[in-house]
């Protein structure tokens, strides 16, 4: 990979600090005014690969790396930066926390009216989306984690009053987002006959068959997962809407909480608002609720313990939504037996629009659950070539044309349009402007499950080809050099140019970077063929290391039994090596084969001379 992950997320963090960070304190907001998912953005850029990433950690100041240290200079020494994040941890959980101490997820200048004269309501500014609460939580799992770690080498009573404090109202907030969730998850039902069951046959229908058997054929590939969503009981979505078999449906999350969802009990000091939301999916907003709630249930949650047993609760319920949404976003994208749905492109919603961006939206989906399922290389090929054409219709791996239409969706985004926003003020969109970030990290994430070489070699060439589409869109100041997002400079038509980062994007950038150092760190890829070379070179190299043993040890110097015995070790290097590095095999074993072959020869020598 062209990308060195490492690095680029050191020189983000010397951008972002030298941005945020000054004597005064901690400097909030970018390109937009300050929210709750732009502040949490911010914080997760660090955060996020403190708390995943062991060479980065910052909450144990003794094993702090000294190149995080020089890029974290700004804000002191190695004890002294996790104090700091301490406090600004605190800063924010308080300012996005009512006065009676509830958690507050409202969107604020990430929502745009959709006429320009407009101006949105203060009650439309204070409506929660599921971006905050996705974000949320992995913004408090990493705060969590951050705080248990760095406990145990606190000594100063006040510093762990500060820490349990924060543990407190980080707790909370984790809770308030997970109920979020739960009452944002939507199952709209719709005759097939409607035109959004039209939209969904004509999207399934890939062979020409007629639309009575495309109709009962989902039936039939869905039945599981609609018995699976007659148990979604917490929230919103469920039984009540699912009653007649007969209608369709679709499930994922709304763009925030579900108009007439009910509440979910807790014990927590959490209010919980009505919403306004419409009971349907959006694309994006179900995958980016996919992307947080996959963090309930990693690996560092569960053996840190983050979840106290309510959370753990809410974790279930959620769980369960997280696999029937991710099952019948597949179902549908693979549904049939010739060309897939999600390989016609563009992805066409049951609401009519259709777009790129959906496409990619979709393959996000699709990737998940082929993780789920160990897929085979057939199918990763097939979602690997669609992620290929998105690239070259999105402009990341071909030139753009003049007035190129696909050029809208880096700048001004695809705009989702926030059906019941209009009950509270003016008509309100979300743009979503992440196409070339979401394209780069599904693309490593394929890559990292392929298991041919040929297969993971294409992706990753097609990774590297989005990278240097993201370098060239960092901003140009000094100080900002290692932020996002300066569209303009790839695309020469754009003449809008900004002075302040987007967390947004930078966030995004953030995320492909951690996915890069994870496939970094995977081990390689065995491949049968090399294994079989390697072990036969192996092979011929102990057996000629044995007859050397036997034929020369006798009249061996010091220097050659020196010679014998580091030619030993490296067969032992090589024999360790052999089924997880065939090719680190093959190459110690190479060169134990030429060094037997200077004994050999010196030997032969010496025995003309004689």
């Amino acid at each position: 990979m062209k990308v060195q992950p490492r690095q680029q997320l050191l020189e983000v963090w010397r951008g972002m600090v030298g941005y945020s960070f000054s004597d005064t304190g901690w400097k909030w907001g970018g390109r937009q005014a300050r929210n709750s998912v732009s502040d949490a953005e911010q914080l997760v850029c660090l955060m996020y690969p403190a708390t995943v990433l062991p060479t980065f950690k910052l909450d144990q100041p003794d094993q702090t790396a000294n190149d995080v240290l020089v890029a974290l200079d700004f804000m002191g020494d190695s004890v002294e930066i996790p104090k700091r994040l301490i406090r600004v941890l605190a800063e924010y959980m308080d300012t996005y926390s009512s006065p009676g101490g509830s958690p507050t997820f409202g969107a604020g200048s990430y929502l745009e009216p959709q006429q320009a004269d407009a101006e949105l309501s203060e009650e439309q500014r204070n409506l929660a989306v599921v971006d905050s609460y996705s974000m949320s939580i992995t913004l408090t799992l990493a705060t969590l984690g951050f705080i248990k770690v760095f406990r145990g080498v606190l000594r100063r009573k006040q510093l762990r009053d500060e820490v349990d404090a924060l543990e407190e109202t980080t707790s909370r907030r984790l809770t308030g987002a997970m109920i979020g969730l739960l009452r944002s998850f939507a199952v709209r039902t719709f005759e097939p006959g409607s035109d959004a069951g039209q939209a969904m046959c004509r999207t399934a229908n890939q062979t020409g068959e007629p639309t009575r058997r495309i109709v009962e054929e989902l039936h039939r590939a869905l039945v599981e997962i609609r018995a699976g969503l007659l148990d979604v009981t917490l929230g919103s979505g469920g039984a009540d809407v699912l009653d007649n078999e007969n209608l369709l449906f679709e499930c994922g999350w709304s763009w925030g909480t579900i108009k007439g969802a009910l509440e979910v009990k807790t014990d927590e000091q959490i209010d919980q608002p009505d919403g306004v939301s419409p009971s349907r999916p959006y694309l994006y907003f179900t995958v980016v609720a996919l992307d947080g709630i996959a963090d309930l249930f990693s690996e560092r949650t569960r053996i840190l313990g983050l979840l106290n047993p309510e959370q753990q609760n809410l974790a279930r319920a959620l769980q369960l939504r997280w696999d029937l949404t991710q099952r019948y976003w597949s179902t549908l994208a693979s549904f049939g037996t010739g060309r897939w749905p999600l390989e016609d492109i563009p992805w066409r919603t049951t609401d009519g629009k259709e777009s790129d961006y959906y496409s990619l939206l979709v393959t996000s989906a699709t990737v998940e659950d082929l993780v789920r399922r160990r897929a085979t290389d057939a199918d990763l090929t097939r979602v690997g070539e669609v992620l290929d054409e998105l690239a070259a219709r999105g402009r990341i791996t071909r030139r753009p044309l003049m007035d190129d239409p696909a050029v809208a969706m880096h700048v001004t985004g695809v705009r989702l349009n926030l059906d019941g926003a209009e009950e509270l003020g003016p008509a309100a969109d979300w743009p979503a402007s992440d196409y070339a970030a979401v394209l780069l990290k599904r693309t490593l994430r394929v890559a990292g499950l392929a298991r041919s070489t040929e297969l993971r070699d294409r992706l990753l060439g097609l990774a590297d080809e989005a990278w240097s589409h993201l370098q060239g869109r960092r901003l140009e100041t000094v100080s900002m050099g290692t932020l996002w997002d300066q569209p303009g400079q790839v695309f020469p038509d754009v003449e809008i140019r900004h002075d302040l980062p987007s967390w947004y994007y930078t966030q995004r950038v953030v995320e492909c970077l951690v996915a890069a150092a994870a496939f970094a760190d995977d081990p390689p890829l065995r491949s049968a063929r090399l294994l079989d070379t390697a072990r036969d070179l192996l092979n011929e190299a102990d057996h000629l290391f044995g007859r050397e043993l036997l034929v020369g040890s006798q009249e061996a110097g010091p220097a050659i039994r020196a010679n014998l015995r580091r030619i030993e070790g490296k067969l032992a290097r090589a024999r360790a090596a052999l089924r997880e590095r065939p090719g680190s095999a093959m190459a110690l074993a190479l060169d134990v084969l030429a060094e037997l072959e200077d004994l050999t020869a010196a030997r032969a020598d010496a025995d003309r001379t004689i």
